[in-house]
This record gives C-alpha cells, structure tokens and sequence, in this order.
C-alpha cells in the first residue's frame, strides 16, 4: 500500500461505532465457516476455493474471522468489499439464514433486536448436547417480524403471481385478520408510490418494479431492521433513484437499513457508516464524510466501485452518437465484392468454430455449397487465449479527457459484421419499437444503454437471430439473412444465465458443443500429421486433403487445456469440476463469458454482464471484452454499469435518447 493510503487506513477509528448495549445489532468475535456450498444443497467440501483470488484454500478457511460489528437502532450501513469478502454472510447472520438454512461451524455472539447470545456450533449439530451457558439459535420464525429481507433477484423471494397477493403474503402468513390486511397493503403501497403497481402480475414487471415490490413486501411486517443484499444489480438508473426513494423512507421512518452492495454511488447520500470487508474481517469502519474524504484512487485500491458517478456520465456523454451509423447498403454490397471483411488473428489461428472443427479455406467451400449465400454465416474462431492483465485503460485518463479518447479511437475498417436497414422490433400486440439504422464492427465494443423496458433485450435478441424482426432487415457482412444464419454467427450470454448453463460441471461447460470433447482432452493432435489444405491440389490427392479438413484441426494446446486458460484467467479454475448451479450468481456470469469465448463467433452480445459484480471482476470482464474487440470480434454489452459504459466501451448507443437514435411507436 502506499503511503498516501497508509496515512488514509490510519485515520479509520480505532473503536468500534457502536456498543452491545445500545446496538439492535450486536455481532462480536464471530467466526463462520460454510459446511456446504453456496448454494446450502451440496455436500461438504473437503476444499474451498476463494472467489476472489481463485486460490484453493485449506477447510478451516472461514468466511467469516472474528468480526465484531455493531449498528445503532436507526442507522443506514453499507457493507462494501470485494466479491467473496463476507457481505452476504453478514446479512444472513442477521436476518437468520445463517444457522437456520446455511449451516456449519459458528462461533461468538450474534444479537439481533435483542435476541440471541453467545453461540457455538462448532461441534456436531445433531449432538443434541450443548453448554448451559451457550444460546440456542433463535429460530428463523422469531426473527421474521422484525428483520425484513431484500435479495439481489427480487424473482427469488416471490411466493404468488400478482402483485397484491405478494404484499398480503408475510400478513397472512401470521394471522392477520383479512380486515387488517387489506389496510396494510393500501398503507404501504401508498407510503412507498407503487399503488399503480397493485393487481398486476408479477411476471410482467420491468425490473425496477419488481425490485420495489420485493421491498415493500419486506416491510409489510414492520420490522425494525431490512438488510439488502446487492438490491441494485439488476437496476437501471431511474429503478436505481426509486430504489433510492425507499431507502429515504425507511430511514426517515427510523428503520434500520444494512446494506451489503457494491455500487456505492447510488444511495451515497443516505448511509452513516460504512463498513469495509477483506477476506471474511473487517479492515475498516468510517463514518460518511470519512468514507468520501478517501478518494477514488484509494477505493481503486481496494477493489471498490465509484463513490461519485459525476465523471462517468460526462465520459458517456462523448461517446452517445459517436461513429456507428449504418452505411447504405449498395454502399456494403459494394465493399464486399472489393474485398473480404477484416479477419481475426492471432488468438484465432487453429482453433475451433461453433462447429467443432476449424475453418480453413477447403472446408469453408465445402459448406458454401450446401448452404445459400443469404444464409451462409461467415465464421471466424475466437481464440481462447486470455490474458487477465491485457489492455486496461487508465480511469483517472478515461475520466478526465472523454473526448481525448473518442478522437484516439480509430474508426472501423471494412464492411459492418452486422447491420440493420430500417428495423422494426418488438411482439405483436404488446410491445413495438423502431430502430435506426446501425452497424457493428469488429474490433468495437458498443454500449447499448437505456431505461428497463425501452427494448435492449428485443433488439439483442433480434440481432441474434432468437426472434424475428417485425418489419426491416439485418444484415450479416452486406447480405440479408434469415435468423437462423444470425444466430451462427453470433452468441448471446443472457441476463439470467441460469437459462444456458447444461453440462456438469464448469469445464464440460466450456466444451459443450465443440466436438468430441473427451478425446481432445486425452490426446493432442499432431499438427505434423494434419495435411496443409490450403495447398492441396486437385484430384484424388485434393480429395483426400478435403476429407482430412473435415477432421478436427486442433493447436497442440487441446481443447480441455484451452478450456482451463480460459477459466483461471476469470478466476474459475478452481471450479473446473463444479457443477455450473452451484455457482455463485458472478461466477455463472463469467462461466457464461467463458462460454462466448470458447464457441468462436463474430458476433459476442452480453446482457448485463457485470451485474454483481465487483470492480476488480468488472475491470477484468471490461479488459476480456477488449481484448474479444481487438481481435476482430464486434462486442455488444447490453449494460446499466455506468462505470464499465464509461471505461471500457468505444461508442454508446443511447435507446433513450433522440429520436436520431431511436424512437418508440406503441
């Protein structure tokens, strides 16, 4: 650390804010290691991998290492850290998740609203035997009432269809005369604005709404504390100042609010304290004006998101509108027969196509004969070759200079990848947007920002060939064509990626689709023994060469060590053998990452891929997105992530913005 932050740490004081005594949350020398996963279902690992580090630890590994920590009746707490730091373990002690759902060796004290004691179940739970003066837990029903929870994917924690019912749900679940019921959900949808909201269904609530209902649900009880568990993930900024709003309310009503997040910006104005996590500890307690006298670099330092947005937003203005239009297309018909589109390089060379085999020239003239040239995809293998430490651009520079960076930022050679020519998207009867006419190209990545429910996820899907376009067309290197040659070429890693995760484990994830996966892991190609197609000649010999090409042309590197460059470079390697659903929610996200590098196309579209997601995690998903771009690949990221839009995206388009942009016809 340097000295400027040594002199900050020295400032955190050196006492704790609260005491037991005029604490509703009273945490003291409290250590806590997960018998199972993290998904509370799994068996008991021998090992545990850090999240963070990707460092296999020992099992006496702990999330949790004697932490002390008390909050006021009434205060706002932020508990921020690194992905894997003990946040979440944190809220789940207190809401009491942690020993009822969550079980393994737990030790200290943990009062909650003055329930609780000293605990120790470190020995065998099922025992029976227990020291006369340690605490039984309390039992989750206890703590129902007065601690309400808000988790990070508000669907989760959904017990019925309609929005009324969901209110009336935890009233219900007590007793509550129907009389008072009723009363309450008028109450609390009045004091929390979402009286539009009542006797819709659930599943047809933008995110913001979802995530608003999910917090007046946890207060329908009155409890006197509601912990949030990174509530704004999914959030786009409006969802964010609604979410915001809440919080204000409930701080005014003099509830206590903890919060475990890792954007920090967006509730900035409201919190008393901040409480900073390393490895299951805690390294430091400040007070708000402390916490905002720290600075950037240092939060920098600590892996820690943005205080201040303000830099950000004037970043994103530059690049709204900047290079991207879509040329005419006799104009792109014209650059084609002049020449082929740029090919990637590089990291490309020998590896496999979504195919499962590579993509010399013989094999590319066989495929051209049994497809139309509408609907031929022009391929080209992503190479997974990552380096973790590849291109990061400097904050402080991004920041201080946008439109320094626009004027570096070289315009695109060659044809688009994709384009569109006047396009219509959306679904019959319910939902239709126009859209202007735009290009992507390789080596970009491309912003696409916007409110919840403006279309994003329409037009991706559409531009991947999911769904039909309800007028106008896109085109794929000039040529028009049908939504199955689109979705060739391009590979979308969904917002929920629960939807696309289906082998058994991280590693066969990665391999999924690419051929004869367990012979490549076992056995090497010999490159010597590969017949060089592209100088073959014609006949019998031209023949034999062709059917050879047919064959998997692989690297000496295999596919399985291929695989695993891939995974430790995003910090999963140790998870290889682990089942993809037993995964955290960043983990899935950059298994489904890893995925869209593995399957080699030109096209890579990423719905929200850094929600949850910390800043080192952030940064290096922004860096692997830069490196996909420079090699040829045109990179789509469907985002709220004001920081990632900021740093790493070369252009924004803006769905929000002026009708140039776009326009909404319902």
């Amino acid at each position: 650390m340097s000295a400027s932050s040594s002199s900050i740490t020295s400032a955190v004081p050196s006492q704790p804010f609260g005491t037991s005594a005029d604490s509703i949350i009273a945490i003291a020398d409290t250590s806590f290691r997960y018998a199972h996963d993290d998904a509370g279902v799994a068996a008991v690992n021998p090992t545990v991998a850090n999240p963070v580090s990707g460092n296999v630890a020992s099992p006496t590994d702990r999330a949790l290492t004697h932490v002390d920590l008390a909050v006021r009746p009434g205060e706002t707490v932020m508990l921020c850290g690194q992905s894997g730091c003990g946040k979440t373990t944190i809220t789940r002690l207190i809401n009491g998740l942690i020993p009822n759902f969550f079980h393994g060796p737990l030790t200290g004290t943990q009062v909650v609203c003055g329930l609780g004691g000293d605990g120790d179940t470190s020995g065998d739970a099922t025992a029976g035997a227990r020291d006369a003066n340690v605490a039984a837990p309390v039992p989750i029903e206890s703590l129902v009432p007065l601690v309400g929870s808000v988790f990070q994917n508000p669907k989760t924690q959904y017990f019925n269809a309609d929005t009324t019912s969901e209110l009336a749900f935890p009233c219900e679940n007590v007793g509550m005369p129907s009389a008072a019921i009723r009363e309450r959900v008028d109450e609390t949808a009045q004091r929390f604005g979402i009286r539009h909201l009542l006797g819709r269904s659930v599943f047809k609530l933008s995110g913001g709404e979802k995530q608003r209902l999910a917090v007046a649900s946890a207060t329908m009880l009155r409890p006197r504390i509601i912990v949030m568990d990174e509530p704004t993930s999914n959030l786009d900024a409006a969802a964010m100042r609604d979410l915001h709003d809440m919080v204000a309310e409930l701080k005014r009503a003099g509830v206590t609010v903890v919060i475990a997040e890792h954007r920090l910006a967006w509730c900035a104005d409201l919190i008393d304290r901040y409480v900073r996590f390393e490895n299951g500890a805690v390294a430091g307690e400040y007070t708000a004006a402390e916490f905002a006298e720290l600075g950037a670099e240092q939060l920098e330092l600590w892996g820690l998101r943005a205080l201040d947005l303000a830099p950000y937003r004037a970043a994103l203005r530059a690049k709204v509108g900047v290079t991207g239009g879509a040329p005419d297309v006799a104009e792109m018909a014209g650059r084609m027969s002049a020449g082929c589109p740029r090919s990637a390089r590089g990291l490309n060379d020998g590896l496999p196509s979504e195919r499962g085999t590579s993509q010399p020239s013989v094999i590319a003239a066989v495929n051209a004969e049994t497809e139309t040239a509408s609907d031929m995809p022009v391929t080209s293998p992503i190479g997974p070759v990552i380096d973790s430490a590849s291109r990061h651009p400097s904050a402080a520079s991004v920041l201080a200079n946008p439109s320094v960076q626009q004027t570096e930022h070289q315009s695109p050679n060659g044809a688009a990848i994709i384009a569109t020519h006047d396009l219509v998207v959306g679904y019959r009867r319910a939902f239709r947007r126009e859209v202007a006419d735009l290009a992507l190209y390789g080596g970009d990545i491309i912003g696409l920002m916007g409110r919840n429910g403006a279309g994003k996820s329409t037009l991706v899907r559409t531009l991947c060939g999911l769904q039909k376009p309800l007028a106008g067309r896109v085109l794929l290197h000039g040529r028009s064509v049908r939504p199955a040659a689109l979705t060739r070429a391009g590979f979308l890693v969904m917002q929920d990626v629960n939807y696309q995760l289906f082998a058994d484990s991280a590693r066969e994830e990665l391999l999924l689709g690419l051929g004869d996966a367990d012979d490549v892991i076992r056995r090497p190609i010999d490159l010597a023994a590969v017949p060089d197609t592209e100088t073959a000649g014609s006949g019998i010999a031209g023949a034999q060469s062709a059917e050879a090409a047919r064959m998997p042309y692989l690297h000496p590197a295999t596919l399985g060590e291929q695989a695993d460059r891939v995974l430790d470079a995003l910090d999963l390697l140790p998870f290889a053998d682990r089942h993809p659903m037993s995964l955290s929610g960043g983990q899935k996200q950059r298994l489904a990452i890893a995925s869209a590098i593995m399957c080699g196309k030109e096209l890579i579209v990423l719905d929200e891929p850094t929600s949850g997601l910390d800043r080192a995690h952030m940064m290096q998903v922004g860096a692997l997105l830069r490196r996909l771009a420079d090699d040829g690949k045109a990179v789509l990221v469907v985002t709220h992530d004001e920081e990632l839009a900021a740093l790493w995206c070369d252009r924004i388009i803006d769905m929000d913005g002026s009708p140039s942009l776009t326009k909404e016809t319902i």
